[in-house]
């Protein structure tokens, strides 16, 4: 019998009454099975895939494991399962573990068989795969190997510790009146190029139609962009940067109207930090919903 502690100082502590009911209102209505929102205007034959590691030290000296978090989303947002089990051909650079391609292989095709379980053993047309560290050229072999019967398949590095701002500029009365810094900073969903494989995508931003004037989260300091580096796939940015943003708004576990991070990197983070804890992991997939 799954059971969860709402710990008193913490969670029913928070000053605003409205957030504290909604998110145990939402937390109470996803435990129990049901969807509050999902993707709109979503591809029904896409599947999201956010990738996180965990390094946990071992009570000797010896060598670090690394527990791998693999997530599953599809348009409906009923694929918030994922699976985690210690990854053994890994190597590890500046503190980042990276796969080889036969493990990559077996994460690629675990995480392929959730979605096919909730689809009547569908494989889905196309893939998207998140993950905050680059994608070496064995975990390329092992997730195309894996997902050979997709049509197509995207891996997107997302990078959200990035140097880079940018501020609205507001234009000039003619050609010849330079233009002046907004009061709003840039708009939630600009894009911007950087090559052919990377470019900036502003998720925190101005946001129109929520009030009469602009909204932005928040009310202060200047947004970061994330940086979305292409290691696989083509073609123009459109759906991959759409699919973020979309992302971006499904997390269940809050009452913000959007997060800095697509879910899949949200939600694999926190899971990643939650079972290396774990003094042993199964090999049956877990329910996000027991995590809220």
């Amino acid at each position: 019998m799954p059971i969860q502690l709402v710990r008193e100082d913490s969670a029913l502590a928070y000053p605003c009454r409205a957030s504290v009911m909604w998110r145990m209102g939402l937390a109470l209505y996803v435990k129990a099975g049901g969807i509050p929102w999902k993707l709109a205007d979503a591809d029904p034959e896409t599947a999201y895939i956010g990738i996180s590691y965990a390094m946990r030290p071992t009570e000797s000296d010896g060598p670090r494991f690394v527990t791998c978090c693999s997530q599953v989303f599809d348009e409906e947002g009923s694929g918030l399962e994922f699976i985690a089990y210690d990854a053994r051909e890994v190597e590890v650079r500046r503190d980042n573990p990276f796969l080889s391609q036969t493990e990559m292989f077996r994460v690629m095709t675990r995480s392929l068989d959730l979605y096919r379980r909730r689809h009547a053993g569908r494989s889905p047309r196309r893939v998207m795969v998140h993950k905050t560290t680059e994608f070496k050229r064995e975990e390329v072999g092992g997730s195309m190997e894996a997902l050979h019967l997709c049509e197509a398949v995207d891996l997107v590095q997302v990078v959200d510790d990035v140097g880079w701002r940018g501020v609205r500029m507001d234009r000039g009365r003619d050609s010849r009146t330079k233009g002046t810094a907004a009061a709003f900073p840039v708009e939630r969903g600009t894009v911007v190029d950087l090559g052919p494989r990377e470019a900036l995508l502003w998720t925190h931003g101005d946001v129109r139609g929520i009030t009469r004037r602009s909204y932005f989260k928040g009310a202060k300091g200047t947004p970061k962009p994330v940086r979305l580096v292409r290691h696989a796939g083509h073609g123009p940015w459109d759906e991959t940067v759409r699919a973020v943003l979309g992302l971006s708004k499904m997390n269940w576990n809050n009452d913000s109207l959007y997060d800095a991070l697509p879910v899949t990197m949200a939600y694999a983070k926190v899971l990643a930090r939650v079972v290396k804890r774990m003094p042993s992991l199964g090999s049956t997939p877990y329910q996000f919903r027991f995590f809220m």
